[in-house]
């Protein structure tokens, strides 16, 4: 950790700063924070596959059911299905 930032915790460790803000408030200490700017570049990675029509709409039906998007519980099933296919060597 950058030993010339200043925290509100006074933590020396990212540890150190999670716990305290695991046990403390950040209302009680707005009056000590300071505006910044920085950025971030999130890559996600997203691979799109073709689905039957008819498919699709079973699966928004199904993922609705159980108050999930049809994106997760499709990638639950295919990763279900990979491991229980996996061979031994790969698994």
């Amino acid at each position: 950790m950058n030993e010339s930032k200043s925290t509100v915790s006074r933590a020396s460790s990212y540890k150190e700063i999670g716990d305290f803000w695991d046990t403390h408030d950040l209302a009680d200490y707005w009056d000590q924070t300071k505006p910044v700017d920085f950025e971030v570049d999130i890559g996600s990675e997203v691979t799109y596959y073709a689905l039957d029509k008819e498919l699709s709409q079973m699966l928004s039906e199904v993922a609705e059911e159980r108050g999930v998007s049809a994106e997760t519980l499709l990638n639950l099933w295919v990763q279900e299905k990979l491991w229980k296919d996996a061979s031994p060597e790969t698994a």
